[in-house]
């Protein structure tokens, strides 16, 4: 690879040393960045940040943020640090708030102190709410149904006002389902507690737990189970690097889209799994939960036009690198 200046670049990546911080990471040294990870390590993992130095920091932690941005002088902040479970977002919406928002307030903060005016923001579809149509692209309307979708939200809201007054200049990121791992690499998906679909099917299959609850079979889709749209955490990695060097070239804020367009039933993604792993998966249907969208698909044509990017990898791929992960990888101990 040729090195050019953009290539020597330093990025500050917060929740760097979480599960799609860790695979941009990697990315991002793939493509000759120097990476810098801030990460309490409270929900990330001290093994997953092996892409540049780990600071052990609290983005809540303004002074401390403000010392290190100008003691490494990013070109770009990278932007995951955050809680994420949206089911707990319902029963301590505080501490949502507190770091999802604080936290990112702090941040902003630090970098306009230190004149870093480029960030590229995880966000999420749960800044839609309900569809009103599908798929889903950036004009559809934002109405989150949870805490979690409003603080992503409330900090876009932010990220874009503060771009108004001071010139800061972003790319937010809705993600749809992140899914799969690098298994090669040792990163994987590894939350606590795990409510994600695929690692919870995973785990009834290694015998972990018992079978795996589908949630309605009677929603208004072609086999009357939810419809999702799944996407490769190493595709999203990718999608970040190329807002990051389109924000690096000069490009304004915009928001995109990052998931495949194809949307998957659970009953298909069941049969998927047990194709997969050559294993029959015990699944039973239990109630319908609150809030659940009968479909979230994704329109990412923007992210095509305006980046370049496409996800390469399928579902088959996404389910045979969890595979690996959860039953190869996972036994490893974290430090």
């Amino acid at each position: 690879m040729t090195t050019t200046d953009e290539s020597r670049e330093t990025i500050l990546v917060t929740g760097g040393a979480g599960y799609v911080g860790a695979h941009t990471c990697f990315a991002l040294s793939q493509a000759g960045y120097r990476v810098e990870v801030v990460d309490t390590l409270t929900n990330g993992h001290r093994a997953f940040a092996k892409f540049g130095p780990l600071h052990e920091i609290d983005i809540r932690d303004e002074a401390a943020m403000t010392a290190l941005i100008r003691a490494v002088r990013p070109a770009a902040v990278l932007h995951f640090a955050a809680l994420i479970e949206v089911g707990e977002s319902v029963k301590d919406p505080a501490a949502f708030y507190d770091v999802n928002v604080r936290g990112a307030l702090a941040l902003l903060a630090a970098m306009r102190a230190n004149d870093v005016d480029k960030i590229v923001f995880s966000s999420t579809c749960a800044t839609y709410g309900p569809p009103q149509r599908l798929p889903l692209d950036e004009t559809h309307p934002q109405a989150p149904i949870n805490p979690y979708g409003w603080t992503k939200l409330m900090v876009e809201r932010a990220i874009l006002d503060m771009g108004a007054a001071y010139g800061l200049r972003a790319a937010l990121l809705r993600y749809f389902n992140a899914a799969g791992a690098a298994p090669d690499l040792g990163l994987g998906e590894r939350h606590s507690p795990e409510t994600h679909a695929i690692p919870l099917a995973l785990f009834a299959q290694l015998g972990r737990r018992q079978g795996f609850s589908v949630f309605g079979d009677d929603y208004d889709t072609r086999d009357g189970t939810c419809v999702r749209d799944y996407i490769h955490v190493l595709d999203l990695a990718d999608a970040h690097v190329r807002a990051l060097r389109r924000l690096l070239d000069g490009g304004d804020t915009q928001a995109f889209n990052l998931g495949t367009g194809d949307g998957v039933t659970v009953k298909e993604l069941l049969a998927a799994i047990e194709r997969v792993t050559g294993r029959p998966l015990d699944a039973a249907v239990a109630p319908r939960r609150p809030g659940d969208a009968p479909a979230l698909v994704a329109d990412a044509s923007k992210a095509a036009t305006m980046l370049g990017w496409r996800p390469t990898r399928t579902l088959d791929t996404i389910l045979a690198d969890a595979w690996a992960w959860h039953s190869q990888m996972e036994a490893r101990v974290f430090n």
